[in-house]
């Protein structure tokens, strides 16, 4: 919150003594330079989006954004359609909208786009892909509504939301788990890396098993992928008292884990070394294990 209030005070000596409430054209013309393309709409001549693919949003969050629309109005214009002489329909921006309802402003920025319903349904998931806060299911169905109600082909898909086909392939796998682990995946008890080591596991009542113990143990991905190698009859098997690894080596591989989404392995060599094996199955995974190695990059 320090830094938001840092910035109210920076736009504040910008604007003089604008009121927050009325302030927010000048502030959205101060940022962009380009008020031409901006119209300020009353609140109430606008209607929330019908297609809206997001059906939750978060409280707290929300809150966070009325403090700051109270403090600097909406720096960000929301997208309307217009669909009468005096009401309109969001295609993007729903929670700027309800932040500033509830902040009490009566008028916003907007820009107005011709679009009929299968243009805004598809302007409006595709907005919402490209949200950075959204759950792994929430994409996956939201890509699968742009397939089933937009006709949009894997490729498309990939030059709407900038994002490789591969990437949406994967997300769209998730949506083959039972309802219980996607469950699990949107409330963050198992990560997508788990789900992915899940859905190879073909036997459903192994695979609810491992989603238990996984579950109930915390295990790491790289531990459900050991788990998940081992078939059934070599667990019996498998010697009652198998080595285990030194501890400075489970660490090693968990905290590896935490940002892999591929295949972690370590192996003791018996004299105090070993190797660190990662198995990756896309560049997204290694991009991705990057980006946390280098979280300033």
């Amino acid at each position: 919150m320090a830094k938001r209030d840092a910035l109210g005070r920076g736009l504040g000596a910008l604007l003089g003594d604008v009121d927050p409430l009325q302030g927010t054209r000048e502030i959205h013309r101060i940022v962009s330079g380009n008020p031409a393309t901006v119209n300020d709409v009353p609140v109430d001549q606008i209607v929330p989006n019908p297609y809206q693919p997001r059906s939750e949003f978060d409280a707290e969050a929300l809150e966070e954004l009325t403090d700051s629309i109270r403090t600097l109005g909406i720096i960000q214009p929301v997208t309307l359609r217009q669909t009468g002489p005096q009401s309109y329909q969001i295609i993007s921006g729903e929670r700027r909208y309800r932040a500033a309802c509830a902040a009490g402003l009566t008028r916003i920025p907007a820009y107005i786009r011709q679009a009929d319903d299968a243009a805004m349904l598809e302007m409006a998931i595709v907005e919402n892909i490209q949200r950075e806060d959204l759950d792994p299911i929430e994409t996956a169905l939201s890509f699968q509504r742009l397939i089933d109600e937009c006709q949009l082909t894997q490729e498309a898909m990939a030059l709407r939301v900038g994002k490789k086909r591969t990437t949406i392939a994967n997300s769209l796998r998730l949506l083959k788990l039972p309802e219980e682990m996607q469950k699990a995946l949107i409330l963050g008890k198992i990560s997508v890396g788990h789900a992915k080591v899940l859905l190879g596991v073909e036997d459903p009542a192994r695979q609810h098993r491992l989603f238990e113990q996984t579950v109930r143990n915390d295990w790491s991905v790289r531990r459900l992928e050991e788990s998940a190698q081992v078939k059934p009859r070599e667990a019996a098997e498998a010697p009652a008292t198998a080595p285990a690894l030194p501890p400075v080596f489970q660490t090693l591989a968990e905290r590896v884990g935490r940002h892999f989404d591929g295949q972690v392995a370590v192996r003791p060599n018996g004299k105090g070394g070993g190797t660190l094996t990662l198995r990756f199955d896309n560049p997204e995974q290694v991009e991705t294990f990057i980006s946390h190695l280098n979280p300033e990059d």
